[in-house]
């Protein structure tokens, strides 16, 4: 089998940011990383659920929400992928900086985080979350479309 494109990428030189990962026609797919890979620090499990419920939950309530196609964890804890359907790359980046500052300074009840609405609605931590945005928010606070790539 072939390799995937984000196995090909070579993850010793990712660092925390937001990088474009793939383009597929018009849909962007975006690697918000949190943590550098394979350096032992990653999110926690409650953290990454409850990002995933807020991160998504702005998105999707935002006016370009019809160029929201998904939001969720990556497996190894470093991020999240956020892929948009036609959206400017410089307005994908304002409104994943717009989404990390809603999260970090959010403090109501976790949007869908009932038994009802969630597979694992015990399983949310918000100031690791808070605390986890927060920290994303200064990564990203001047964020260019330039700072997209990869690092080689």
């Amino acid at each position: 089998m072939e390799r995937i494109a984000s196995f090909q990428v070579d993850h010793t030189k990712i660092g925390k940011g937001l990088y474009l990962s793939r383009t597929d026609g018009d849909i962007f797919t975006y690697d918000l990383r949190f943590c550098r890979p394979n350096c032992g620090v990653y999110l926690e499990i409650e953290a990454i659920h409850t990002l995933e419920h807020l991160l998504a939950t702005y998105l999707r309530n935002t006016p370009d929400s019809e160029h929201i196609v998904y939001v969720g964890p990556m497996g190894c804890r470093t991020g999240f992928y956020i892929l948009t359907r036609d959206l400017p790359h410089p307005k994908a980046i304002s409104l994943i900086q717009e989404a990390l500052a809603f999260a970090a300074d959010y403090s109501g009840p976790i949007p869908g985080a009932s038994e009802p609405e969630c597979g694992n609605y015990l399983e949310h931590n918000l100031d690791k979350a808070n605390t986890a945005a927060q920290s994303m928010c200064w990564v990203l606070r001047s964020w260019t479309e330039e700072l997209l790539k990869y690092p080689q």
